[in-house]
């Protein structure tokens, strides 16, 4: 198991410098420290990510059971009860990411888990970017809607301070169902979810915490969506 960066020993990153300096964006300040820390998380990446490009069709064709549950508008887990997330949007790269994650037992949840196996990672490409679609980008002059919780501020380094995702690897958040947004916070926390990045942020985390986050990435515009069905022939 790749060993987390904060207890992997001595590091060149000058930690209480990075702290005496801030970048300002629409609504948040960030410390040099979280601006610099994107830069760090992405290098402890899956390197084993399928960088190969996925085929629209064929993850047509691979993923019309996804369709039952991701392309119906606010369709909800049966136990525990919370929405299944919107997926319209999002970076293909990071779907892959997640796909892995059930496939391998990073993430637990046995319908999920059930259909990532036996899957191939080329696969999973495919049917990413048939789900994905166009991702979602905000116009330049796109701001943040309303004030970012304190307890979000760690989180801009890799979703920004209008939810999405810095780099393809890393999930847009915008508009995702705020009660799926807390399932994931909660499990990251509780361990249902194995990431170490993610699983020292969500762990200092109280339920008011998760709660706000959510609430204030789901309320960013523009949105994720469900997945849209093919048309048909």
């Amino acid at each position: 198991m790749r060993r987390s960066w904060w207890n992997s020993g001595p590091q060149n990153l000058n930690i209480a410098a990075c702290f005496s300096h801030e970048y300002r964006y629409p609504g948040v300040v960030v410390t040099k420290f979280l601006a610099a820390l994107s830069i760090v998380v992405a290098s402890f990446a899956p390197s084993g990510l399928a960088q190969s490009t996925g085929d629209v069709e064929r993850g047509a064709k691979l993923a019309y059971t996804c369709l039952g549950c991701h392309a119906i508008p606010n369709y909800k887990n049966a136990y525990p009860n919370y929405s299944v997330p919107k997926l319209r949007g999002q970076h293909p790269e990071y779907l892959v990411l997640a796909l892995q994650a059930y496939r391998n037992g990073e993430r637990s949840h046995a319908t999920m888990s059930a259909n990532a196996a036996g899957w191939t990672d080329q696969q999973f490409a495919d049917m990413s970017v048939f789900l994905a679609g166009p991702v979602v980008k905000a116009p330049d002059t796109a701001k943040p809607i309303g004030k970012i919780p304190e307890a979000a501020q760690t989180c801009v380094a890799c979703h920004g301070a209008d939810g999405i995702g810095i780099t393809p690897q890393y999930p847009t958040l915008a508009g995702q169902h705020a009660d799926y947004l807390e399932r994931a916070l909660t499990d990251y926390k509780k361990g249902g979810r194995k990431n170490a990045i993610m699983g020292g942020f969500a762990g200092q985390l109280s339920a008011r915490d998760i709660k706000s986050i959510a609430a204030y990435y789901a309320a960013q515009r523009p949105s994720l969506d469900a997945v849209k069905r093919p048309a048909r022939r």
